[in-house]
């Protein structure tokens, strides 16, 4: 109801239509799905208005609560991490609640939902992705459902492979009735829980049914702008999916999105056992339930791979801006006889250690070990001594050392073997 849905059967012809650039888009004015426009903003509105009107019972209250669970879980499990990403097996019946709930959140058909949202995970951050947070952070949010997609982008719609809903039945009988099921599970049937229950129709309706509904749905449009815009990116920066807890909290764990658009196919989001990940806890009491089967997770072992990489290519983003000394491959090379030459003729004050020549003269009267003990050096090589036989330098020392280079000894220098 929230959206309006397309007709397309699994992976049209038109996925052979190549990546072209898109024409720019007709006016903002000219684009505005009313429909949409009506369901998401003027009935909310509306709804709002009436609130210092009529009273909140308790029980309806309760009621909008745990509904807003369940429509919510119904997305998460069900649509979004069941059918998108088929990450768990459904048995028919609970293939049947999660439709029918799902269909209560007013966001479309499971066919409409799935299809843009493989969309988004293949096209992530371009133009052709539906809900692209390089547009702003509000197209991502709410605006790309309300505004029409220009032609030649909607075209590519058809391109998100979604054969396998197209011939699951349970699918297809809600996208045809998609409309009667959204209006009944979304705001008929709250009504009517409250209205027989304990007399309140009209607080059902407008608490547990509209309100309800657009707060699942602000909250389903956090995981499309929040969560590419807040938190960090423990696996992957190329693209601009994060991690934070807060946009889990809002979401039904959903939040740990730098993961699931890493790992896609885990039923979980949220890996570690504080992660605010209430879906991941729903699918596991499916399976204790005996309602779902074939939980799928990522191997650990590629999980933490992908983890290290990252953090790899922060330290090196990290380190770019540091002195490491000169590479050792720039180096030129020196011969023994000219490093000895240097040093007793030209007095130079250059000191061998590991097979590189370095230039000590400014940092002698800092050595934390006296002057004397690196003059006694100089001409000589201390790679022994630096590394034990003296004293076993520390990272520090080392790294210090690594800022000093000049050149680089052939054959390695002369180790001198303590006894």
């Amino acid at each position: 109801m929230a959206v309006a849905t397309e007709h397309s059967p699994g992976l049209d012809s038109s996925s052979k239509h190549n990546d072209s650039p898109l024409p720019s888009p007709a006016p903002l004015y000219k684009r505005i799905k009313w429909f949409n426009f009506a369901m998401l903003v003027v009935i909310p509105f509306w709804a709002f208005l009436q609130v210092p009107h009529v009273p909140l019972h308790r029980k309806t209250l309760l009621l909008s609560v745990v509904y807003y669970f369940m429509t919510a879980c119904s997305l998460t499990a069900g649509y979004h991490r069941l059918s998108a990403h088929r990450s768990y097996t459904a048995s028919p019946l609970l293939k049947v609640l999660l439709a029918s709930f799902g269909a209560g959140a007013v966001q479309g058909s499971i066919k409409f939902w799935v299809r843009e949202h493989r969309l988004h995970h293949r096209y992530t951050d371009t133009e052709r992705d539906p809900y692209n947070i390089k547009q702003g952070f509000l197209h991502a949010h709410i605006l790309w459902v309300l505004v029409k997609t220009p032609h030649s982008r909607r075209s590519t719609a058809t391109r998100a492979d979604i054969s396998d809903l197209t011939s699951d039945p349970i699918v297809v009988l809600q996208h045809k009735y998609y409309f009667l099921a959204g209006l009944g599970m979304g705001w008929l049937f709250p009504a009517a829980v409250a209205g027989f229950g304990w007399g309140d129709w009209y607080g059902g309706f407008l608490y547990a049914g509209i309100l309800r509904s657009f707060f699942v749905n602000q909250a389903t449009f956090c995981v499309n702008s929040l969560a590419h815009y807040l938190g960090e990116q423990p696996f992957d920066d190329r693209r601009t999916p994060r991690d934070h807890a807060l946009t889990a909290l809002i979401t039904m764990g959903e939040g740990y999105h730098n993961f699931h658009h890493e790992f896609p196919s885990d039923y979980r989001n949220g890996i570690e056992w504080w992660h605010v990940d209430v879906t991941k806890w729903v699918i596991w009491g499916f399976e204790l339930s005996g309602l779902a089967r074939g939980l799928k997770r990522f191997r650990q072992n590629e999980i933490e791979l992908g983890r290290i990489q990252q953090m790899y290519k922060k330290l090196n983003v990290k380190g770019e801006g540091l002195d490491w000394g000169r590479p050792l491959t720039s180096l030129p090379v020196m011969e023994w006889g000219e490093y000895r030459d240097a040093v007793v003729r030209g007095g130079k004050a250059l000191l061998v250690v590991e097979g590189v020549v370095h230039d000590v003269q400014g940092f002698m009267s800092e050595h934390p070990g006296g002057e004397l003990m690196i003059r006694s050096m100089l001409g000589k090589d201390a790679t022994t001594l630096f590394n034990g036989g003296v004293y076993d330098h520390s990272n520090a020392a080392r790294n210090m050392l690594s800022t000093l280079r000049v050149a680089a000894l052939r054959g390695g220098g002369e180790v001198e073997v303590l006894h």
